[in-house]
Protein backbone atom coordinates (compact mmCIF):
# COMPACT_ATOMS: atom_id res chain seq x y z
CA UNK A 1 0.00 0.00 0.00
CA UNK A 2 0.90 3.72 -0.92
CA UNK A 3 1.97 5.41 2.32
CA UNK A 4 -0.47 8.18 0.94
CA UNK A 5 -3.19 6.23 0.61
CA UNK A 6 -2.76 4.60 3.87
CA UNK A 7 -2.87 7.95 5.41
CA UNK A 8 -5.79 9.24 3.66
CA UNK A 9 -8.07 5.83 4.43
CA UNK A 10 -6.80 6.00 8.20
CA UNK A 11 -7.05 9.78 8.45
CA UNK A 12 -10.46 9.93 9.41
CA UNK A 13 -10.38 6.99 12.02
CA UNK A 14 -7.37 8.46 13.98
CA UNK A 15 -8.11 11.94 14.07
CA UNK A 16 -10.15 11.58 17.34
CA UNK A 17 -7.99 10.44 20.49
CA UNK A 18 -8.18 8.60 23.89
CA UNK A 19 -5.66 7.41 26.01
CA UNK A 20 -4.33 4.54 28.46
CA UNK A 21 -1.47 5.62 30.56
CA UNK A 22 0.11 8.12 28.62
CA UNK A 23 -0.01 6.16 25.13
CA UNK A 24 -2.77 6.65 21.96
CA UNK A 25 -4.96 3.87 21.80
CA UNK A 26 -6.64 3.18 18.25
CA UNK A 27 -9.87 0.67 18.91
CA UNK A 28 -10.79 -1.25 15.77
CA UNK A 29 -14.34 -1.52 15.32
CA UNK A 30 -16.78 -5.05 14.91
CA UNK A 31 -15.48 -5.71 11.32
CA UNK A 32 -16.22 -8.78 9.27
CA UNK A 33 -12.11 -10.25 8.71
CA UNK A 34 -10.97 -9.92 11.96
CA UNK A 35 -14.21 -11.72 13.73
CA UNK A 36 -13.39 -14.73 11.20
CA UNK A 37 -9.91 -14.24 12.82
CA UNK A 38 -10.60 -14.07 16.37
CA UNK A 39 -13.23 -16.63 16.02
CA UNK A 40 -15.74 -14.39 17.62
CA UNK A 41 -19.31 -16.38 15.79
CA UNK A 42 -17.86 -19.21 18.65
CA UNK A 43 -17.62 -16.71 21.56
CA UNK A 44 -13.70 -17.48 21.99
CA UNK A 45 -11.85 -15.78 24.37
CA UNK A 46 -8.41 -16.60 23.23
CA UNK A 47 -6.37 -12.96 23.20
CA UNK A 48 -3.80 -12.49 20.04
CA UNK A 49 -0.72 -9.78 21.03
CA UNK A 50 0.81 -8.50 18.16
CA UNK A 51 3.96 -6.33 18.68
CA UNK A 52 5.89 -4.94 15.85
CA UNK A 53 9.63 -3.95 15.93
CA UNK A 54 10.26 -1.59 13.58
CA UNK A 55 13.22 -0.95 12.32
CA UNK A 56 14.46 -4.36 11.13
CA UNK A 57 15.90 -6.33 14.30
CA UNK A 58 19.53 -7.74 14.08
CA UNK A 59 18.23 -11.35 14.91
CA UNK A 60 21.67 -12.16 14.59
CA UNK A 61 22.65 -10.23 17.43
CA UNK A 62 19.25 -11.37 19.44
CA UNK A 63 19.36 -15.48 18.97
CA UNK A 64 23.50 -16.23 18.82
CA UNK A 65 24.22 -19.64 16.75
CA UNK A 66 26.80 -20.68 19.40
CA UNK A 67 27.97 -23.74 17.26
CA UNK A 68 29.56 -21.33 14.95
CA UNK A 69 30.91 -18.90 16.70
CA UNK A 70 34.23 -18.86 14.93
CA UNK A 71 32.44 -17.73 11.44
CA UNK A 72 30.25 -15.20 13.35
CA UNK A 73 33.37 -13.14 15.03
CA UNK A 74 34.96 -13.20 11.37
CA UNK A 75 32.01 -11.42 10.08
CA UNK A 76 31.20 -9.17 12.60
CA UNK A 77 34.48 -9.16 14.78
CA UNK A 78 33.67 -4.64 15.42
CA UNK A 79 29.88 -5.55 16.93
CA UNK A 80 29.92 -9.58 18.14
CA UNK A 81 29.07 -10.05 21.55
CA UNK A 82 32.11 -12.06 23.97
CA UNK A 83 31.57 -15.58 23.62
CA UNK A 84 31.29 -15.81 26.92
CA UNK A 85 28.56 -13.20 27.41
CA UNK A 86 25.77 -15.25 25.95
CA UNK A 87 23.04 -16.70 27.49
CA UNK A 88 22.27 -20.34 26.40
CA UNK A 89 19.10 -21.32 25.59
CA UNK A 90 20.02 -24.97 23.88
CA UNK A 91 23.21 -26.84 23.47
CA UNK A 92 24.15 -25.25 19.76
CA UNK A 93 21.85 -21.83 20.08
CA UNK A 94 22.08 -18.78 22.63
CA UNK A 95 20.22 -15.53 23.58
CA UNK A 96 21.46 -12.13 24.15
CA UNK A 97 22.30 -11.34 27.96
CA UNK A 98 20.39 -8.30 27.69
CA UNK A 99 17.65 -10.74 27.39
CA UNK A 100 18.17 -13.03 30.64
CA UNK A 101 14.48 -12.22 31.27
CA UNK A 102 13.67 -13.70 28.12
CA UNK A 103 15.78 -16.63 28.62
CA UNK A 104 14.08 -17.43 31.67
CA UNK A 105 10.74 -17.61 30.19
CA UNK A 106 12.06 -19.98 27.64
CA UNK A 107 13.24 -22.37 30.54
CA UNK A 108 9.85 -21.89 32.17
CA UNK A 109 8.06 -23.20 28.94
CA UNK A 110 6.40 -19.74 28.09
CA UNK A 111 8.99 -18.44 25.00
CA UNK A 112 9.20 -20.14 21.41
CA UNK A 113 11.93 -18.96 18.81
CA UNK A 114 11.39 -19.55 15.05
CA UNK A 115 14.41 -19.09 13.28
CA UNK A 116 15.00 -17.33 9.78
CA UNK A 117 11.63 -16.12 9.09
CA UNK A 118 11.21 -14.33 5.96
CA UNK A 119 9.79 -14.48 2.70
CA UNK A 120 11.42 -15.50 -0.87
CA UNK A 121 12.95 -12.75 -2.89
CA UNK A 122 12.92 -10.49 0.38
CA UNK A 123 12.60 -6.10 -0.19
CA UNK A 124 14.88 -3.97 1.59
CA UNK A 125 12.45 -0.92 1.91
CA UNK A 126 11.14 -0.30 5.27
CA UNK A 127 8.33 1.01 4.05
CA UNK A 128 7.82 -1.95 1.13
CA UNK A 129 8.80 -5.02 3.38
CA UNK A 130 6.29 -3.60 6.14
CA UNK A 131 3.77 -3.50 4.04
CA UNK A 132 4.30 -7.28 2.51
CA UNK A 133 4.35 -8.34 6.33
CA UNK A 134 1.03 -7.01 7.10
CA UNK A 135 -0.71 -7.69 3.54
CA UNK A 136 0.24 -11.05 3.72
CA UNK A 137 1.28 -11.07 0.20
CA UNK A 138 4.64 -12.16 -1.97
CA UNK A 139 7.24 -9.77 -2.57
CA UNK A 140 6.04 -9.39 -5.65
CA UNK A 141 2.38 -8.69 -5.13
CA UNK A 142 1.46 -5.48 -4.15
CA UNK A 143 -2.05 -5.61 -2.16
CA UNK A 144 -3.93 -2.23 -0.65
CA UNK A 145 -5.50 -4.58 2.53
CA UNK A 146 -4.29 -5.73 5.30
CA UNK A 147 -4.20 -9.64 6.04
CA UNK A 148 -6.89 -9.30 8.67
CA UNK A 149 -8.49 -6.25 6.82
CA UNK A 150 -9.33 -8.58 3.94
CA UNK A 151 -11.16 -11.29 6.72
CA UNK A 152 -12.94 -8.59 7.84
CA UNK A 153 -14.72 -7.23 5.25
CA UNK A 154 -15.14 -10.47 3.69
CA UNK A 155 -16.86 -11.47 7.23
CA UNK A 156 -18.45 -8.19 7.97
CA UNK A 157 -19.52 -6.38 4.42
CA UNK A 158 -21.59 -3.67 6.19
CA UNK A 159 -18.81 -2.51 8.47
CA UNK A 160 -18.96 0.05 9.86
CA UNK A 161 -22.76 0.31 10.25
CA UNK A 162 -24.71 -2.05 13.08
CA UNK A 163 -21.83 -1.45 15.50
CA UNK A 164 -21.49 -1.67 18.17
CA UNK A 165 -24.27 -4.07 19.21
CA UNK A 166 -26.09 -5.37 22.13
CA UNK A 167 -24.21 -8.67 20.82
CA UNK A 168 -20.91 -7.20 20.28
CA UNK A 169 -20.20 -4.31 22.67
CA UNK A 170 -16.65 -4.49 22.43
CA UNK A 171 -14.06 -3.52 19.36
CA UNK A 172 -12.58 -6.80 17.89
CA UNK A 173 -8.96 -5.46 17.77
CA UNK A 174 -7.15 -2.61 19.66
CA UNK A 175 -3.52 -1.07 18.60
CA UNK A 176 -1.44 0.72 21.71
CA UNK A 177 0.53 3.62 20.17
CA UNK A 178 0.61 6.31 17.76
CA UNK A 179 1.66 3.78 14.39
CA UNK A 180 -1.62 2.67 12.99
CA UNK A 181 -1.27 -1.51 11.43
CA UNK A 182 -1.87 -1.46 7.93
CA UNK A 183 -2.92 -5.26 8.96
CA UNK A 184 -6.65 -4.61 9.15
CA UNK A 185 -6.66 -1.89 6.46
CA UNK A 186 -9.67 -3.29 4.06
CA UNK A 187 -10.78 -2.52 0.58
CA UNK A 188 -12.23 0.18 0.85
CA UNK A 189 -11.78 2.07 4.72
CA UNK A 190 -9.54 0.95 7.49
CA UNK A 191 -11.94 -1.59 9.72
CA UNK A 192 -11.75 0.15 11.82
CA UNK A 193 -11.62 3.27 14.13
CA UNK A 194 -8.19 4.48 15.85
CA UNK A 195 -7.76 6.75 18.33
CA UNK A 196 -4.86 9.18 18.47
CA UNK A 197 -3.53 11.49 21.37
CA UNK A 198 -1.00 11.96 23.70
CA UNK A 199 -2.91 12.13 27.28
CA UNK A 200 -2.88 10.46 29.72
CA UNK A 201 -5.21 7.78 31.41
CA UNK A 202 -6.93 9.71 33.72
CA UNK A 203 -8.32 11.96 30.80
CA UNK A 204 -9.69 9.00 29.14
CA UNK A 205 -11.47 8.02 32.18
CA UNK A 206 -12.59 11.23 33.47
CA UNK A 207 -13.35 12.44 29.30
CA UNK A 208 -10.92 15.19 29.32
CA UNK A 209 -9.01 16.31 26.72
CA UNK A 210 -5.88 17.60 25.93
CA UNK A 211 -4.88 21.43 26.86
CA UNK A 212 -4.45 23.38 23.50
CA UNK A 213 -2.70 26.85 23.06
CA UNK A 214 -4.99 29.59 24.85
CA UNK A 215 -5.32 31.03 21.23
CA UNK A 216 -8.08 31.63 18.67
CA UNK A 217 -7.05 28.14 16.70
CA UNK A 218 -6.60 26.39 20.02
CA UNK A 219 -10.12 26.94 21.39
CA UNK A 220 -11.22 25.80 18.44
CA UNK A 221 -8.83 22.69 18.67
CA UNK A 222 -10.37 21.98 22.08
CA UNK A 223 -14.05 22.08 20.75
CA UNK A 224 -12.61 19.78 18.12
CA UNK A 225 -11.33 16.97 21.04
CA UNK A 226 -14.11 17.27 22.78
CA UNK A 227 -16.64 16.20 19.78
CA UNK A 228 -14.36 13.48 18.78
CA UNK A 229 -14.35 11.85 21.94
CA UNK A 230 -18.03 11.85 22.09
CA UNK A 231 -18.52 10.40 18.83
CA UNK A 232 -15.98 7.42 19.63
CA UNK A 233 -18.08 4.71 19.94
CA UNK A 234 -16.02 2.37 21.81
CA UNK A 235 -15.00 5.27 24.91
CA UNK A 236 -17.74 3.92 27.15
CA UNK A 237 -16.30 0.25 26.75
CA UNK A 238 -12.67 0.71 26.67
CA UNK A 239 -13.35 3.16 30.51
CA UNK A 240 -15.38 0.39 31.92
CA UNK A 241 -12.89 -2.52 30.96
CA UNK A 242 -9.91 0.10 32.67
CA UNK A 243 -12.27 0.64 35.79
CA UNK A 244 -12.89 -2.98 36.53
CA UNK A 245 -9.37 -4.31 36.45
CA UNK A 246 -5.46 -3.26 38.18
CA UNK A 247 -2.26 -4.69 36.79
CA UNK A 248 -0.77 -6.77 39.65
CA UNK A 249 2.71 -7.84 38.50
CA UNK A 250 5.84 -5.58 40.28
CA UNK A 251 7.70 -6.08 37.32
CA UNK A 252 6.78 -3.46 35.38
CA UNK A 253 9.42 -0.54 35.38
CA UNK A 254 8.28 2.85 35.88
CA UNK A 255 5.80 4.28 33.74
CA UNK A 256 7.69 5.95 30.99
CA UNK A 257 10.78 4.32 30.72
CA UNK A 258 9.65 1.44 28.91
CA UNK A 259 6.92 2.20 25.88
CA UNK A 260 6.25 -1.19 25.09
CA UNK A 261 5.95 -1.92 29.16
CA UNK A 262 4.00 0.56 29.18
CA UNK A 263 1.68 -1.06 26.73
CA UNK A 264 1.44 -4.37 27.11
CA UNK A 265 0.61 -3.18 30.72
CA UNK A 266 -2.78 -1.85 29.47
CA UNK A 267 -3.24 -4.80 27.22
CA UNK A 268 -3.37 -6.75 30.92
CA UNK A 269 -5.64 -4.36 32.39
CA UNK A 270 -8.02 -4.64 29.66
CA UNK A 271 -8.25 -8.06 28.93
CA UNK A 272 -8.43 -8.82 33.18
CA UNK A 273 -11.27 -5.71 32.67
CA UNK A 274 -13.38 -8.20 30.77
CA UNK A 275 -12.73 -6.20 27.11
CA UNK A 276 -13.88 -9.03 24.63
CA UNK A 277 -11.14 -7.72 22.66
CA UNK A 278 -9.08 -10.60 20.29
CA UNK A 279 -6.39 -8.38 19.19
CA UNK A 280 -4.19 -6.27 20.53
CA UNK A 281 -1.31 -4.36 18.19
CA UNK A 282 1.46 -2.73 20.34
CA UNK A 283 5.10 -1.19 18.90
CA UNK A 284 8.40 -0.44 19.21
CA UNK A 285 11.09 1.31 17.35
CA UNK A 286 14.48 2.09 16.92
CA UNK A 287 15.46 -1.13 15.29
CA UNK A 288 17.29 0.50 12.30
CA UNK A 289 20.74 0.14 13.40
CA UNK A 290 22.98 0.76 10.81
CA UNK A 291 25.56 3.03 12.83
CA UNK A 292 26.63 2.44 16.71
CA UNK A 293 24.51 -0.76 17.42
CA UNK A 294 27.34 -1.44 20.03
CA UNK A 295 29.13 1.38 21.93
CA UNK A 296 31.57 3.61 19.70
CA UNK A 297 34.46 2.04 22.26
CA UNK A 298 33.76 -1.55 20.60
CA UNK A 299 31.79 -4.86 21.59
CA UNK A 300 30.24 -5.03 24.64
CA UNK A 301 27.11 -6.48 26.23
CA UNK A 302 25.58 -2.98 26.02
CA UNK A 303 25.36 -0.54 23.23
CA UNK A 304 21.74 0.37 21.58
CA UNK A 305 20.63 -2.77 20.19
CA UNK A 306 21.37 -4.12 23.55
CA UNK A 307 19.10 -1.72 24.94
CA UNK A 308 16.52 -2.38 22.79
CA UNK A 309 16.54 -5.98 23.40
CA UNK A 310 16.36 -5.06 27.38
CA UNK A 311 13.39 -3.36 26.91
CA UNK A 312 12.10 -6.10 24.51
CA UNK A 313 12.72 -8.42 27.34
CA UNK A 314 11.79 -6.53 30.08
CA UNK A 315 8.48 -5.85 28.80
CA UNK A 316 7.37 -9.69 27.59
CA UNK A 317 8.60 -10.72 31.35
CA UNK A 318 6.68 -8.08 33.17
CA UNK A 319 3.44 -9.01 30.83
CA UNK A 320 3.47 -12.82 31.64
CA UNK A 321 4.01 -12.24 34.62
CA UNK A 322 0.67 -10.06 35.05
CA UNK A 323 -1.04 -12.33 33.38
CA UNK A 324 -0.17 -15.48 35.58
CA UNK A 325 -1.26 -12.96 38.86
CA UNK A 326 -4.58 -11.98 36.82
CA UNK A 327 -5.34 -16.17 35.60
CA UNK A 328 -5.53 -14.95 32.38
CA UNK A 329 -1.85 -16.94 30.87
CA UNK A 330 -4.02 -19.34 29.09
CA UNK A 331 -5.92 -17.38 27.38
CA UNK A 332 -3.43 -14.51 25.87
CA UNK A 333 -0.89 -15.60 23.27
CA UNK A 334 2.03 -12.87 21.86
CA UNK A 335 4.00 -13.02 18.50
CA UNK A 336 6.54 -10.28 17.16
CA UNK A 337 7.89 -9.32 13.85
CA UNK A 338 10.36 -7.08 12.39
CA UNK A 339 10.34 -6.36 8.36
CA UNK A 340 13.76 -7.14 8.06
CA UNK A 341 16.51 -8.51 9.74
CA UNK A 342 20.19 -7.18 9.22
CA UNK A 343 23.19 -8.64 7.12
CA UNK A 344 25.56 -11.23 8.23
CA UNK A 345 28.41 -9.05 7.78
CA UNK A 346 28.74 -5.81 9.83
CA UNK A 347 29.81 -2.48 8.68
CA UNK A 348 32.33 -0.38 9.52
CA UNK A 349 30.14 2.18 11.39
CA UNK A 350 29.63 -0.34 13.90
CA UNK A 351 26.63 -1.05 12.61
CA UNK A 352 24.40 -3.87 10.34
CA UNK A 353 22.62 -2.86 7.09
CA UNK A 354 19.18 -4.17 5.53
CA UNK A 355 18.81 -8.38 5.58
CA UNK A 356 16.31 -10.77 4.85
CA UNK A 357 15.12 -13.28 7.67
CA UNK A 358 15.75 -13.32 11.28
CA UNK A 359 14.09 -14.77 14.28
CA UNK A 360 10.69 -14.25 15.87
CA UNK A 361 9.31 -14.99 19.39
CA UNK A 362 6.19 -15.94 20.44
CA UNK A 363 4.91 -16.25 23.85
CA UNK A 364 2.43 -16.97 26.36
CA UNK A 365 1.49 -20.09 28.27
CA UNK A 366 0.05 -22.16 24.85
CA UNK A 367 3.49 -21.46 23.19
CA UNK A 368 5.51 -24.65 21.95
CA UNK A 369 8.61 -23.19 23.59
CA UNK A 370 11.36 -24.84 21.87
CA UNK A 371 13.45 -23.29 18.88
CA UNK A 372 11.79 -23.92 15.96
CA UNK A 373 14.18 -24.77 13.09
CA UNK A 374 18.16 -24.99 12.75
CA UNK A 375 20.61 -22.31 13.53
CA UNK A 376 21.32 -20.64 10.21
CA UNK A 377 24.68 -21.40 8.21
CA UNK A 378 27.31 -18.86 8.51
CA UNK A 379 29.84 -18.87 5.59
CA UNK A 380 33.16 -19.18 6.66
CA UNK A 381 34.09 -15.61 5.38
CA UNK A 382 30.89 -13.86 4.42
CA UNK A 383 30.58 -10.80 1.98
CA UNK A 384 28.69 -7.42 2.56
CA UNK A 385 26.16 -9.16 0.66
CA UNK A 386 25.53 -12.21 2.38
CA UNK A 387 22.01 -12.77 4.09
CA UNK A 388 20.30 -15.06 6.62
CA UNK A 389 18.93 -18.54 4.33
CA UNK A 390 14.71 -18.59 4.91
CA UNK A 391 13.59 -21.56 6.39
CA UNK A 392 10.48 -19.94 7.49
CA UNK A 393 7.73 -18.53 5.20
CA UNK A 394 6.31 -15.32 7.63
CA UNK A 395 2.90 -16.27 6.41
CA UNK A 396 3.38 -20.42 7.75
CA UNK A 397 3.77 -18.51 11.38
CA UNK A 398 0.48 -16.62 10.93
CA UNK A 399 -1.74 -19.42 9.40
CA UNK A 400 -0.51 -21.69 11.82
CA UNK A 401 -1.56 -19.74 14.64
CA UNK A 402 -4.66 -18.43 13.33
CA UNK A 403 -5.52 -22.34 12.23
CA UNK A 404 -5.06 -23.44 16.31
CA UNK A 405 -5.70 -20.62 18.48
CA UNK A 406 -8.90 -19.64 16.72
CA UNK A 407 -9.44 -22.59 14.66
CA UNK A 408 -9.68 -20.75 11.34
CA UNK A 409 -10.55 -23.16 8.58
CA UNK A 410 -8.06 -24.12 6.16
CA UNK A 411 -9.97 -23.25 3.10
CA UNK A 412 -10.18 -19.78 4.72
CA UNK A 413 -6.50 -19.40 5.17
CA UNK A 414 -6.07 -20.06 1.39
CA UNK A 415 -8.60 -17.52 0.50
CA UNK A 416 -7.01 -14.91 2.87
CA UNK A 417 -3.65 -15.60 1.69
CA UNK A 418 -4.07 -16.54 -1.96
CA UNK A 419 -2.31 -20.10 -1.42
CA UNK A 420 -1.19 -22.61 1.45
CA UNK A 421 1.80 -22.67 3.88
CA UNK A 422 3.38 -25.35 5.68
CA UNK A 423 2.32 -25.58 9.51
CA UNK A 424 4.33 -24.93 12.01
CA UNK A 425 3.61 -25.88 15.48
CA UNK A 426 4.44 -22.45 17.21
CA UNK A 427 1.70 -23.27 19.65
CA UNK A 428 1.34 -25.98 22.02
CA UNK A 429 -0.32 -29.57 20.46
CA UNK A 430 -2.76 -29.61 23.50
CA UNK A 431 -3.76 -25.76 22.75
CA UNK A 432 -5.50 -27.02 19.20
CA UNK A 433 -6.74 -30.18 20.38
CA UNK A 434 -8.75 -28.51 23.11
CA UNK A 435 -11.46 -26.30 21.08
CA UNK A 436 -11.02 -28.12 18.47
CA UNK A 437 -13.96 -30.78 17.40
CA UNK A 438 -14.11 -34.33 16.16
CA UNK A 439 -13.96 -33.36 12.46
CA UNK A 440 -10.39 -31.75 13.40
CA UNK A 441 -8.51 -35.04 15.03
CA UNK A 442 -6.55 -37.10 13.12
CA UNK A 443 -7.30 -41.13 14.07
CA UNK A 444 -3.84 -43.35 14.11
CA UNK A 445 -2.29 -46.28 16.75
CA UNK A 446 1.52 -46.68 17.19
CA UNK A 447 3.02 -49.67 17.77
CA UNK A 448 4.82 -50.85 19.89
CA UNK A 449 3.89 -48.74 22.29
CA UNK A 450 6.08 -48.67 24.78
CA UNK A 451 8.60 -48.49 22.65
CA UNK A 452 12.30 -49.76 23.83
CA UNK A 453 15.07 -47.39 23.87
CA UNK A 454 16.74 -46.31 20.75
CA UNK A 455 14.10 -48.97 18.83
CA UNK A 456 11.68 -47.96 16.13
CA UNK A 457 8.39 -47.86 16.35
CA UNK A 458 5.01 -47.69 13.35
CA UNK A 459 2.23 -45.16 12.36
CA UNK A 460 -0.64 -46.39 11.16
CA UNK A 461 -2.38 -44.16 9.43
CA UNK A 462 -5.54 -43.61 6.93
CA UNK A 463 -4.98 -40.89 4.87
CA UNK A 464 -6.83 -38.62 3.03
CA UNK A 465 -4.34 -37.73 0.67
CA UNK A 466 -2.21 -34.87 1.44
CA UNK A 467 0.51 -33.34 3.26
CA UNK A 468 1.05 -35.82 6.17
CA UNK A 469 3.67 -34.55 9.10
CA UNK A 470 4.65 -36.80 12.44
CA UNK A 471 6.14 -35.16 14.77
CA UNK A 472 7.60 -36.12 18.90
CA UNK A 473 6.47 -33.89 21.44
CA UNK A 474 8.15 -34.17 25.08
CA UNK A 475 6.11 -33.97 28.13
CA UNK A 476 5.54 -29.71 28.50
CA UNK A 477 4.53 -29.86 24.23
CA UNK A 478 8.17 -29.28 22.83
CA UNK A 479 8.97 -30.54 19.49
CA UNK A 480 11.89 -32.62 19.87
CA UNK A 481 11.54 -34.61 16.31
CA UNK A 482 10.32 -34.41 13.10
CA UNK A 483 9.66 -38.29 11.91
CA UNK A 484 7.78 -37.47 8.92
CA UNK A 485 7.19 -35.16 6.93
CA UNK A 486 5.99 -35.26 3.03
CA UNK A 487 2.82 -35.26 0.71
CA UNK A 488 0.76 -38.96 0.85
CA UNK A 489 -1.98 -40.77 -1.43
CA UNK A 490 -4.72 -41.69 0.21
CA UNK A 491 -5.77 -44.51 1.87
CA UNK A 492 -4.35 -46.45 4.47
CA UNK A 493 -0.28 -45.68 5.45
CA UNK A 494 2.11 -47.28 7.88
CA UNK A 495 4.94 -45.05 8.84
CA UNK A 496 8.32 -45.22 10.09
CA UNK A 497 9.08 -43.37 13.93
CA UNK A 498 12.57 -43.53 14.81
CA UNK A 499 13.03 -43.23 18.08
CA UNK A 500 16.77 -43.31 17.90
CA UNK A 501 18.45 -40.52 20.18
CA UNK A 502 15.50 -40.20 22.70
CA UNK A 503 15.83 -40.70 26.11
CA UNK A 504 13.94 -42.93 28.10
CA UNK A 505 10.14 -41.30 29.38
CA UNK A 506 6.74 -40.18 28.07
CA UNK A 507 6.23 -38.11 25.01
CA UNK A 508 3.21 -37.69 22.37
CA UNK A 509 3.07 -38.83 19.08
CA UNK A 510 1.60 -36.09 16.88
CA UNK A 511 0.10 -36.59 13.46
CA UNK A 512 -0.96 -33.17 11.55
CA UNK A 513 -2.89 -33.64 7.82
CA UNK A 514 -4.62 -30.48 6.80
CA UNK A 515 -7.21 -29.18 9.63
CA UNK A 516 -6.72 -32.44 10.88
CA UNK A 517 -4.49 -33.07 14.50
CA UNK A 518 -4.39 -36.09 16.67
CA UNK A 519 -1.80 -36.72 19.64
CA UNK A 520 -0.73 -40.11 21.30
CA UNK A 521 1.13 -41.15 24.71
CA UNK A 522 4.64 -43.13 23.70
CA UNK A 523 6.44 -44.41 26.10
CA UNK A 524 10.01 -45.20 25.70
CA UNK A 525 11.59 -47.61 27.84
Amino acid sequence: MKRRDFLQNTAAATAGAALLGGLPVGAYGYSPELVALTNATTASNKVLVIVQLQGGNDGLNMIIPRDQYGALLAARANIALPEAAVLPLTAATGIHPAMAALQNLYQNGQVGVVQSVGYPTPNFSHFRATDIWTSGSSSDVTLTTGWAGRYLDGEYPGFPTGYPSAQSPDPLAVTIGSVVSNCVQGPAVNMGMAIASTSSFYQLLSGGVDAAPATPAGHELTFIRQVVAQTQVYTTTIQAAAGRAKNLSPLYPTAGQNGLADQLKIVAQLVAGGLSTRIYVCNMGGFDTHALQVPATGPTTGGTHAALLGKLAEAVAAFQDDLVRLGLQDRVVGLTFSEFGRRIRSNAGLGTDHGSAAPLFVFGSRVNPIVHGANPQLPAAASVNDNIPLQFDFRSIYTSILQDWFQVAPSTLQALFGQSFPYVPVLRPATALAAGSAAQVAEFSVFPNPVPRGGQATVAYQSAGGHVQVAVLDALGRQVQVAFDRALAAGAQQLPLDLAGLAAGAYYCQVREGSKSGSRILVVE
